[in-house]
């Protein structure tokens, strides 16, 4: 089971995004449990305001349920990785050192399109 959802307005997408990876669980056989359900809708959150404040502004969001895992994947049009970072409570840096905790494993792929995409697995 998958799905995509464009977030081409950054006004909001983050919003959907984490409302569309909470119906896209709810859907699942069997559900997940809340906590890990609220942990995949976090990292579906960092992920998509990542890009859109570093990678472009748009991005495209696809979950996919395999059989022990969760994968988010989020394409931006911005070739430049997501990097780590010293955190700063004024300046950011948190996202991305938590989606490597919080995830089993991440990948930064490039797109013969252009862009690249951010994946993360979380166990299901």
């Amino acid at each position: 089971m998958s799905v995509a959802v464009a977030t081409d307005r950054p006004a909001g997408s983050v919003a959907v995004a984490g409302d569309s990876a909470r119906s896209f669980l709810e859907g699942l056989v069997p559900a997940r449990a809340s906590e890990a359900a609220d942990t995949v809708v976090l990292v579906v959150s960092e992920l998509v305001t990542n890009a859109l404040r570093h990678g472009g502004g748009t991005c495209t969001l696809d979950l996919t349920a395999h059989p022990n895992s969760i994968e988010v994947a989020v394409h931006d049009p911005s070739p430049r990785a997501p990097r780590m970072r010293t955190p700063d409570v004024g300046a950011g840096g948190f996202g991305w050192p938590l989606v490597n905790r919080l995830a089993t494993s991440t990948a930064v792929t490039r797109r013969a399109s252009g862009g690249k995409t951010v994946s993360a697995l979380l166990m299901r």
